[in-house]
């Protein structure tokens, strides 16, 4: 059997599943736990959302496939019925394998800041992340090159990424980001038959806009919405972000 997946609960209403990464297996907490509470409360005036995390102890060589499977083994002991889902970044490309693979668990989904696979500097950058976790060196600093193109920036981000980077085991981290460094879905993007929204920032640089596009064209049925000059993580704390979300998955939503 499966090891159950971790998760914390907010709201009251009919489920809501919101999948994102995070550098540890368990429930988020301290900053991290107020932040990602802080991105699901409009959604919790609708919905119970269940923030659902990966279980620890991940095989380092899993697959996007077998991750996908191990988040449907423990949505399916959850739920009895499909559930919306709300999912963005790693979250939303675990979401897309998940949904192509699993269709009778997803009722619709919200992606935010995602594609069919990476992007060239995503990919770079996340390679980055686990070659310098595997040598035992802070990895997050790895990640400046997705928020900025320009190099001083660069420098000060990496820098402030550094000093928030605890010595923590990212074995678990390095085992989600290999299995998306290999994912590419873009062959079955077809096989996505839930209703499907994608929200993208027009400067994400992890996945181009270009990427999410493409996405949205091959899933039966998709609408792609563009923030544009938004970046990549700017797409998830935009004020519009909830109201277009919430507008797909409820009819009547007012935030």
């Amino acid at each position: 059997m499966s090891d159950p997946l971790p998760f914390f609960t907010i709201g009251d209403g009919p489920p809501l599943v919101v999948l994102m990464f995070t550098p540890d297996a368990a429930n988020p907490t301290g900053l991290a736990r107020w932040s990602a509470t802080r991105m699901v409360r409009p959604f919790a005036r609708h919905f119970t959302v269940h923030v659902v995390n990966r279980p620890a102890g991940l095989p380092a060589n899993i697959t996007m496939t077998r991750l996908a499977q191990v988040y449907a083994d423990g949505l399916a002991t959850m739920f009895d019925h499909p559930v919306p889902v709300l999912a963005i970044s790693t979250g939303a490309s675990i979401a897309l394998q998940l949904a192509a693979d699993h269709d009778n668990l997803v009722e619709r989904m919200v992606l935010g800041g995602t594609a069919h696979t990476l992007g060239p500097i995503g990919k770079h950058a996340q390679r980055n992340y686990i070659e310098r976790a595997t040598a035992g060196r802070r990895p997050s600093p790895a990640l400046a090159t997705v928020v900025t193109a320009s190099t001083v920036g660069q420098r000060l981000i990496s820098g402030l990424l550094w000093l928030s980077d605890g010595r923590k085991d990212r074995t678990d981290a390095v085992a989600v980001l290999n299995a998306e460094d290999g994912f590419d879905l873009c062959d079955r993007l077809s096989d996505v038959t839930a209703p499907t929204l994608i929200i993208q920032g027009e400067r994400d640089r992890v996945y181009p806009i270009e990427f999410a596009r493409r996405t949205a064209e091959g899933i039966p049925g998709a609408r792609l919405v563009v923030y544009s000059g938004i970046s990549h993580s700017g797409t998830f704390t935009d004020k519009r972000f909830a109201r277009d979300a919430l507008a797909f998955l409820v009819d009547d939503a007012v935030i």
